[in-house]
């Protein structure tokens, strides 16, 4: 295969974004299709593109119909970027048509569509692999890499807090909720796969149990839907491994932090979103050395830091395209695989559970548990 045609689902801002990125990016890919039940997505003007998409790739089709783009377009790759809540039928879809899928997170919505597509994915010839750029972040790699030299040991404590502000009626919230108002209807604890991703990498087994607590509303804008402001979820492993989230979806500190925490039996290691710059601090026990040793907290993928073409979220976009990419190229497995998707998602579907049924402490079932049976 020297070429790959490219279509993609969903052409709000995140999926210009991706779409736009995998064309200019990289030589070998045909930006064959697009679609979208709102064409003006694609031939107006729209936030963060120069000018309509239409006019950037003149010879891109346009449909409608997700349907007839599967169809009609002869594609080897589907960038599904519809909206975080309906991920899975698109996937599902293209799947069965034997299309490699690239697909945004979170992957599922209920558990109904994790068993689904996961059935699916096994059915198909084609590959399909997850978007969760934090794991391609520069925190991530440096972590897996410790973790495979035994510098951390066994991780069994790690921590993540992801908290975003909100922005009503600003112009840069209206873009974001464009295509479907989910940003203000998703409980924050769903929205858990940035948060748990990274730490999942280090964790050679299933988060099992999950009891989630969430503060209720406290905003008083009337753009705010009614769901909890905040919500807190500790989960565990089998074997005793404790991870605690703390997600905000909004609140009044004017930050967009990603900080994550790991504590391992011979190291330790972190990323803190500090207010003048973010950084990595480690230290191991093999250094014979207590001291925190600090490094910059930037997203770009250290093997990225001079491709001028790694753009988008730090450089973390453009690896994950490229990772995914080569593997359709080369015939390897998916760089994120489904498997890994679900496993940064599901826990998220249990944790709102618990929080409804005021913390109770249950235990998360995923699809390949039926298939250990």
């Amino acid at each position: 295969m020297d070429k790959i045609r490219v279509g993609l689902v969903g052409a709000g801002h995140r999926g210009r974004a991706m779409f736009s990125l995998a064309a200019k990016g990289f030589d070998f890919v045909v930006p064959a299709a697009a679609c979208d039940i709102i064409p003006s997505n694609w031939y107006e003007k729209q936030w963060l593109v120069d000018e309509a998409m239409a006019v950037t790739f003149p010879d891109t089709e346009f449909y409608t119909d997700y349907d007839e783009m599967l169809e009609k377009a002869n594609l080897d790759v589907v960038i599904v970027e519809t909206g975080a809540d309906i991920h899975a039928e698109f996937c599902a879809k293209a799947l069965a048509k034997n299309i490699n899928v690239m697909t945004d997170i979170p992957v599922v919505a209920n558990m109904e569509e994790a068993d689904m597509l996961w059935e699916a994915a096994k059915k198909s010839k084609a590959m399909i692999s997850v978007g969760a750029n934090p794991n391609e972040q520069k925190f991530t790699v440096l972590l897996k890499e410790a973790y495979k030299k035994g510098l951390l040991g066994k991780p069994y404590c790690m921590e993540a807090e992801y908290i975003h502000w909100s922005m009503p009626k600003s112009d840069e919230e209206v873009h974001l909720n464009e295509n479907g108002d989910w940003r203000r209807l998703l409980s924050p604890i769903r929205y858990c796969t940035h948060s748990l991703g990274p730490l999942l990498t280090v964790v050679e087994e299933d988060l099992r149990y999950v009891s989630c607590f969430a503060t209720g509303m406290h905003a008083d804008e009337e753009y705010f839907a009614k769901k909890d402001d905040m919500s807190c979820a500790q989960f565990q492993t089998e074997s005793g491994v404790v991870v605690r989230l703390q997600r905000a979806g909004r609140c009044r500190a004017n930050i967009g932090h990603h900080n994550y925490r790991v504590f391992g039996t011979e190291g330790y290691m972190e990323r803190i979103d500090r207010f003048d710059k973010p950084v990595i601090r480690y230290n191991y026990t093999k250094e014979d050395d207590n001291a925190l040793k600090e490094i910059g907290g930037e997203y770009m993928p250290p093997e990225y830091a001079d491709n001028e073409r790694a753009e988008g979220h730090g450089g973390m976009d453009f690896a994950l395209l490229d990772h995914f990419f080569k593997a359709i190229l080369n015939g390897d497995e998916a760089p994120i695989s489904l498997k890994e998707g679900l496993r940064m998602t599901i826990p998220g579907i249990y944790a709102e559970m618990s929080a409804k049924k005021g913390g109770e402490v249950l235990k998360i079932r995923y699809p390949w548990d039926d298939d250990n049976e």
